[in-house]
Formats: structure tokens, sequence, C-alpha cells
């Protein structure tokens, strides 16, 4: 199906700074391919199985600084993946907007909420054991999805529960947040969108 085709809901963005260039290939209704290279292995993983479980097509590269450290390209892969769910949503209001969910990783467990309102924010409640996962610091997570919640203008919460294990408390926060566009994105029958408002927000 081409990207022009009326009702695909399909981005290309790219952004280029002194420290990065991030391009992104976004394709809400795809569920087939996942393409990352952001030069930050850990965040790959992490990125792939987001798309996966969320059911959308996604390549993603990232030329970043990452003789200073992994922060520049972590968070700008986050801007330009929200960027490009605001602009594959763009016209689409007919969507549920509202999703959360519990995910399960072995003994982690993770509550993911959101609302696609326009109003991009971030509530992160979660407490890391390391400081890095693979050569992803685990700070960075938080950066990543304050980046995506401000660009795609979602709000978003992210709590942790439970877990003792690092990795697999990032997974669970990559594969509910994955679940939760899925279904918050979803078309519904609402004539006039998901507010009363009669617009998204």
């Amino acid at each position: 199906m081409a990207k022009s085709t009326p009702g695909v809901r399909f981005a290309e963005v790219t952004r280029e700074s002194s420290e990065t260039r991030v391009d992104v290939v976004l394709d809400l209704d795809g569920g087939r391919r996942q393409d990352v290279n952001t030069g930050v292995g850990f965040l790959d993983h992490m990125i792939q199985l987001m798309a996966f479980h969320g059911h959308f097509d996604l390549g993603l590269t990232c030329e970043g600084d990452l003789k200073v450290d992994d922060h520049h390209s972590v968070e700008d892969c986050g801007i330009v993946m929200g960027q490009a769910l605001a602009r594959a949503l763009s016209d689409d209001h007919n969507i549920a907007r509202y999703a959360s969910n519990h995910t399960v990783m072995d003994e982690a467990l993770v509550l993911v909420a959101l609302d696609i309102s326009g109003r991009g924010m971030l509530t992160f409640n979660v407490d890391w054991k390391r400081e890095k996962l693979g050569d992803l610091s685990t700070e960075c997570i938080r950066e990543f999805f304050r980046a995506f919640s401000t660009h795609s203008g979602i709000s978003v919460h992210i709590h942790k529960i439970a877990g003792l294990n690092d990795h697999h408390v990032s997974e669970a926060i990559f594969k509910g947040f994955g679940q939760a566009i899925h279904a918050a994105t979803r078309t519904t029958e609402r004539p006039k969108g998901a507010s009363t408002k009669g617009t998204r927000d």
C-alpha cells in the first residue's frame, strides 16, 4: 500500500543537529518489520521490542556523538520517534486515545498508561539498581520517554510495581509502552473522536 493512500498512517522524519542525525520511517498499521540501528545496542533491542509489541513497522537509524556518551543519541531517537507518531496520527482523530496495561517480565511488573491528548508529559517512577544495561545508561531511559512524550503530544505514566532485575524491568517498560501505543491508536466508530471538546485534547 502506498504511503499516499488515504487512511495510511505513515510518517518519515529526519532530524539533524551538531550532535546526531536521526532518520525514522513509521507505519502504524504494518507490524512486520523493525529495523533499528541507533549505535546503542541495548536501545536497539528495546525499541525493536516496543515496535514488535506495538504492531507497527519501524525503520530507525541514528548517527550520534557516542564518543561523548549515549545521552544525545537516546534523547534524539525519542524526539524523532515522537514526531513521527504525531505526524502519522495527524489526520486520524477517531482513535481510542487512552490505553493502559500491566506488563510482566519474569519477576518484573510495570504499569504503563497513556493519553494521546496533544499535551505531552511524562511521569516516570522507576528506580534502577545499575548505571548501565549493556551500553545504555539507565538514566537515559527516562530521557527517551520524556522526549517521545513531549514530541508526540502524549501524556505518559510509567510506574515500576515490582522487579529485581533491571534488564527485565526495562523490557517490561518498552513492551508495555508498545502495547499501549497499539491500543490507544486503534480506530473507533466515535464520529467526533475521543473528546467531548470535539478535538483530541
